[in-house]
């Protein structure tokens, strides 16, 4: 019996623990299931880690033909990028060529998506080629075969196709460069999975690399950003002054006869229906002419302070210093008797000069600047620095300037409302691309409406994510949508580009690697009627401008309805845009000697108003 009972305890402890190896060789081979993708052309990735670009490599054996060929493909700047509230990526396809008898091919150029650049690094890449509007599923693919989606890139993983076995590896690439964004600036938010397709061609010896956008869900309209303009003005303990000294008290003098000014119906040379209110802008504009001083700090050395650059497309900055240093109407010599205080310097001198410098870098030595000043002058400490102002265009600037002359009226290209700019205090500069200092208007003017037979026009450079996505829309697409990428550089091409706009209703003015693009000043000079694909992008003089009046913005997640929403648009509304369009021109003027209205004192008049709404009566 002993035996018996013994034996029976044995064989059930042996049944017990065969039962335990299989379950767990069970668990072992789902668990690797789940974790390895299958067989087929598709599989799915999840985000990089933010602030870093991604590196897809794919590793190819052809066993097509007798000999065996190993292929290599290194693509940077693809999938991958992080993805957050403001800046997302489009759909975009690379195709690589296969060179021959190469064993090894890598890319040396690339289009970065998704990650803000300056406009004068500018990236030179490959073919961007679009094939489908989207791309198709696996119907292997089930839902166990996904990644989790956290924000770890994943390792690597094996299909196959009848070419042969690809793997494929995606990893983020951290950078310190200044080009990379930091995670410190950038709140990342939880994104479903991405998907993305892989194929490898063999007849064409090409790989496209397509991967699908999540679109930004929530842009700021620009009747939120009217709102924004609406409510109370921007304060904080930092802008209050201990006491008002006598030209703030001559500000808030005039900020009540600013806002009972006399209703003015019409002025010549004026359209009212450009304005939110024709009467207030004029009677603010008259005294700005009869009341406003400003100081121009004589610290600094060039050639980032007082040398400005007055070609190229951060100009704006450049010929606002040259005019008012050298103007006798508004600059004084007296700190004391100034209402404003112009800090000079050129962000993209800085940004030349200093090259290779991170942003960090730049942001410390405007606060060693700061720091000279407010020590020498007791004005900055007088108001925290809110009745300081700076003009800056690059690319950089709202970053730079952020933490130490945040208190400042800041006059930037890149009005980024999502991020640094604060509506109400801060105002959007115009980029003007001058690109002849002697005669900045040459060219002027366009075709009669009647006689503009395009209905929209768009060319330029595949800077950032969304104009990749444009084109993959409406590059011959339609016959009246004229949209290219970049035109040659040649003095023919030139004159194509000018004589494009000049023939178009619509010039369509798409972000680039930020929010802001010459090509709203552009289209203003030849009389097109601008349509704004900049989510977030606050236009210019917006505290003065009713931008509606003679312009069209179209959210980005809406390029696809882009002819449909601009043929809506009544042939009366249109002729009445582009009546108005001419009127808005000579605000967007730059003169050697500046005249009424033009773009100088259009810039210095909404540093002013800005300054005096920030004022309690």
């Amino acid at each position: 019996m002993e035996v018996a009972a013994l034996t029976q305890r044995l064989c059930s402890f042996e049944i017990r623990r065969l039962v335990l190896i299989i379950g767990v060789a069970v668990v072992i081979v789902v668990v690797y299931q789940c974790f390895e993708l299958p067989y087929g052309k598709d599989f799915y990735f999840s985000p990089a880690d933010a602030g870093s670009a991604s590196v897809v490599t794919l590793l190819g054996n052809d066993t097509s033909s007798n000999d065996s060929e190993t292929r290599k493909f290194d693509v940077v700047g693809v999938v991958g990028i992080m993805v957050n509230e403001t800046d997302v990526l489009g759909l975009v396809e690379f195709e690589l060529e296969k060179e021959k008898d190469a064993s090894n091919i890598t890319v040396q150029k690339s289009f970065p998506v998704g990650i803000n650049r300056s406009e004068d690094d500018k990236p030179e890449g490959k073919t961007i080629d679009f094939r489908d509007d989207s791309v198709p599923r696996d119907s292997r693919l089930g839902e166990s075969n996904k990644v989790e989606n956290d924000t770890k890139p994943i390792s690597a993983s094996e299909f196959q196709n009848g070419d042969g076995i690809v793997s494929v590896v995606a990893q983020g690439a951290g950078t310190d460069s200044p080009e990379a964004v930091s995670k410190g600036d950038i709140k990342q938010t939880t994104e479903p999975l991405q998907f993305v397709s892989v194929t490898l061609h063999d007849v064409s010896s090409t790989t496209s690399i397509s991967t699908l956008r999540k679109w930004n869900p929530r842009p700021t309209s620009i009747s939120q950003m009217n709102s924004l303009l609406l409510q109370s003005p921007i304060s904080s303990s930092s802008m209050k002054p201990r006491r008002y000294s006598t030209r703030d008290r001559e500000l808030q003098s005039a900020k009540l006869e600013i806002e009972n000014a006399h209703i003015i119906r019409d002025n010549p040379g004026l359209s009212a229906s450009i304005f939110r209110n024709l009467s207030k802008f004029i009677r603010s504009y008259d005294l700005m002419e009869q009341k406003l001083k400003v100081y121009v700090y004589t610290e600094g050395e060039k050639p980032i302070f007082h040398q400005p650059l007055m070609r190229g497309i951060y100009a704006s900055e450049g010929w606002f210093m040259k005019l008012i240093e050298g103007n006798k109407k508004y600059s004084v010599r007296d700190p004391r008797k100034a209402h404003l205080f112009y800090l000079p310097f050129d962000s993209h001198m800085l940004r030349l000069k200093l090259n290779g410098t991170s942003k960090k870098g730049l942001e410390m030595y405007l606060k060693h600047y700061v720091g000279v000043i407010a020590k020498k002058y007791p004005f900055w400490n007088r108001t925290g620095g809110s009745d300081h102002f700076l003009v800056a265009c690059h690319d950089w600037a709202p970053r730079i300037t952020s933490k130490y002359m945040g208190s400042c009226i800041r006059s930037l290209c890149n009005a980024n409302v999502a991020r640094d700019f604060k509506i109400g205090k801060d105002t959007s500069l115009p980029v003007t691309y001058i690109r002849s200092v002697e005669d900045p208007l040459a060219n002027l003017g366009g075709k009669p409406a009647s006689e503009r037979s395009i209905l929209a026009f768009f060319a330029g450079g595949m800077h950032g994510y969304l104009r990749p996505i444009l084109l993959h829309y409406w590059e011959n697409k339609e016959p009246d949508m004229k949209i290219f990428g970049p035109m040659p550089r040649d003095i023919e091409s030139k004159r194509l580009y000018r004589e494009y706009m000049k023939s178009s209703k619509y010039c369509i003015c798409a972000r680039g690697y930020e929010v802001h693009t010459p090509r709203v000043v552009e289209a203003i000079f030849y009389e097109c009627v601008p349509v704004i694909i900049s989510d977030n992008y606050v236009p210019p003089f917006f505290e003065v401008f009713n931008w509606e009046a003679f312009s069209v913005f179209i959210q980005e997640k809406d390029i696809p309805n882009l002819r449909n929403i601009l043929m809506s648009i009544p042939d009366e509304k249109y002729l009445m845009m582009q009546s108005e369009v001419k009127m808005v021109q000579q605000h967007f003027f730059w003169h050697k000697k500046p005249v009424k209205y033009d773009l100088f004192h259009m810039i210095l008049h909404s540093v002013w108003y800005n300054r005096i709404l920030q004022l309690k009566k």
